[in-house]
C-alpha cells in the first residue's frame, strides 16, 4: 500500500488545511486525520477547537472494534494513539481503509458520524456468541477465519477480560471452547456493578443439553484426582493490585507488561546484526537505519516510565543532518543496551545552583552540548552509568562536565546526578 495524503480543504498548500494521512504497517493500516494547523487557526479566532462528544464516541467505537479485529487476525502487539483534538488516529485492517477515510471525511466536514458507526458495526466481532456458555466446536471458515491458535489466543484474552475461564483447545481446523464463570469473578461483578455496566450472568446454572457435542479425548490422566474434593473458599480483601509499576506499565496486567518490564530492568536486547566494536555507541541522525531504529526502541523505555507524550528520538526515516546536531549515546553490556543519552547542541542557557526555588542566572549564549534525556535500565541504576554517559558527551564536545547544559525541567533523578557531577551548579536550557 502506497502512503498517501487526502486534503479536506480547498487549498492544500495552506498550513491550516486538514488532511487525512494513510500509511501501511505490517499488520494494519494507519488512517490519521491531521487537524494540527486547523486547531491553531481556530484557536486564534477565539473559537473552540475541541471535538464534539459524539465525534469522540464514534471514533472510540471504531477503535475498539478495529483493535479486536486486528488482534483476531493474529496481531501480537498493542496500539497507540492520542485523544486530543489535533490528531484523530484509527488503526484499521487494510480492506477497511477506504471506508475509514470516507467516514472521517464525513465526520469532519459535515458532522455526520453515521459512517463511523457503520464502520464500527462492520468491524465488530461476535465475541458474545463465541463466549456463550456451553461446550462446542468452532470451525475455521464457518465460525471464524483466522488461524486456530491465533483465534484461541484472542478468545482467551477476551475471556479473561470478562472474568471467564475458557477451557479451550485448538486443532488443525477448529477450536473447542467451554466458557465458564468463576465464583470469584461472579462475586466481584455483583459487588461492583458500576464497574461492569450491562453485564449479565449467562454461565451460572447453565446445563448442557443432551445433544451437546463431545470433545474428543486426546490423552491425559485417566484418573480424576479432583473427584470428591472440597471446593476452595474465597474471601474479599483489599489488595494492592491497582496503580502503575515503576517501569511505567499498569499493574492491572497489560499484555506486554512482562516483556516491557524485563527490558526496563535489564536493558533492551541489541540486535544480532549490529556489531559493537566498543561498549558505547554514538548514533546520529545520519547513522544506518538499524542503529536509528534501535535508538527509537530504547527511547520507548523512558517514554513509558515517565508517561511522556512522545519519544525522545524520532529519526527513523531517511538520513538527515540536523542543525542542532541531534545524537544519542547507547551503552551496551552483555548484549543489552542499559544506558541511553539523547543530546543536541544549543547556545541559550542560564546558570542554576541546583537549589529548589532558586532563580536562574543571566542568559549565556555559548554553544554547549545539551542533555535532552538520560535513561538507565532499572538493575543498573546508582552504579555510575549516568555519569559515564554525561562524561562521554562532554569528551566528544571537548568541554568539562560542568559546561554541559541540561534540558529543563530537570527531574529529581536528574538533579541527584547533576549534584554529583557538578556540585557547583549547572547550565539549563
Amino acid at each position: 500500500m502506497t502512503e498517501r495524503t487526502i486534503y479536506l480543504d480547498p487549498d492544500p498548500r495552506d498550513p491550516r488545511t486538514r488532511r487525512i494521512l494513510v500509511r501501511a504497517d505490517r499488520w494494519y493500516a494507519v488512517v490519521e486525520l491531521d487537524r494540527d494547523g486547523y486547531v491553531d487557526a481556530t484557536t486564534s479566532r477565539g473559537q473552540e477547537p475541541e471535538l464534539p462528544t459524539a465525534y469522540r464516541a464514534a471514533v472510540d467505537k471504531v477503535r475498539e472494534a478495529s483493535s479486536d479485529r486486528i488482534w483476531y487476525d493474529g496481531y501480537p502487539g498493542d496500539f497507540w494513539w492520542t485523544n486530543g483534538s489535533r490528531w484523530v488516529t484509527m488503526n484499521v485492517p487494510f480492506r477497511h481503509v477506504e471506508s475509514a477515510v470516507e467516514a472521517l471525511r464525513e465526520a469532519e466536514l459535515k458532522g455526520d458520524y453515521s459512517r463511523l458507526h457503520t464502520l464500527a458495526d462492520s468491524l465488530a466481532l461476535p465475541v458474545d456468541e463465541w463466549l456463550a456458555p456451553g461446550e462446542r466446536e468452532l470451525i475455521r471458515g464457518i465460525d471464524f477465519d483466522s488461524p486456530p491458535r491465533a483465534f484461541l489466543n484472542f478468545l482467551q484474552g477476551k475471556a479473561k477480560k470478562n472474568g471467564l475461564r475458557l477451557n479451550g483447545r485448538a486443532t488443525a481446523g477448529s477450536v473447542w471452547v467451554r466458557p465458564t464463570l468463576s465464583s470469584t469473578a461472579k462475586q466481584i461483578r455483583e459487588m461492583y456493578p458500576e464497574r461492569y455496566p450491562d453485564w449479565v450472568d449467562r454461565w451460572t446454572g447453565y446445563i448442557e443439553p443432551e445433544d451437546a457435542p463431545l470433545r474428543p479425548w486426546v490423552g491425559g490422566r485417566a484418573q480424576n484426582l479432583s473427584y470428591g474434593a472440597t471446593p476452595v473458599e474465597f474471601r474479599a480483601v483489599s489488595t494492592p493490585s491497582g496503580g502503575d509499576c515503576p517501569c511505567g506499565m499498569s499493574l492491572h496486567g497489560d499484555k506486554d507488561h512482562t516483556a516491557h518490564h524485563a527490558a526496563w530492568a535489564f536493558g533492551v536486547r541489541a540486535p544480532k546484526n549490529l556489531e559493537w566494536w566498543g561498549d558505547l555507541a554514538l548514533v546520529t541522525t545520519q547513522s544506518p537505519i538499524s542503529w536509528r531504529k534501535l535508538v527509537y526502541k530504547v527511547a520507548r523505555m523512558p517514554q513509558r516510565e515517565n508517561h511522556y507524550d512522545f519519544r525522545s528520538w524520532s529519526h527513523v526515516d531517511e538520513p538527515e543532518a540536523t542543525s542542532d546536531n541531534i545524537r544519542a549515546y547507547l551503552l551496551q553490556v552483555n548484549g543489552y543496551v542499559i544506558g541511553y543519552l539523547a543530546a543536541n547542541d544549543t547556545s541559550e542557557h542560564q546558570r542554576w545552583n541546583l537549589i529548589d526555588g532558586a532563580e536562574f542566572g543571566d542568559q549565556d549564549h555559548t554553544l554547549r552540548p545539551r542533555i535532552m534525556l538520560i535513561w538507565v535500565a532499572g538493575a543498573y541504576r546508582h552504579q555510575g552509568v549516568g555519569g559515564t554517559l554525561v562524561q562521554a558527551l562532554a569528551d566528544d564536545f571537548g568541554c568539562e562536565i560542568a559546561d554541559v547544559s541540561w534540558s529543563g525541567p530537570v527531574s529529581d533523578a536528574g538533579r541527584r546526578l547533576a549534584r554529583r557531577l557538578s556540585p557547583g551548579g549547572i547550565w539549563v536550557s
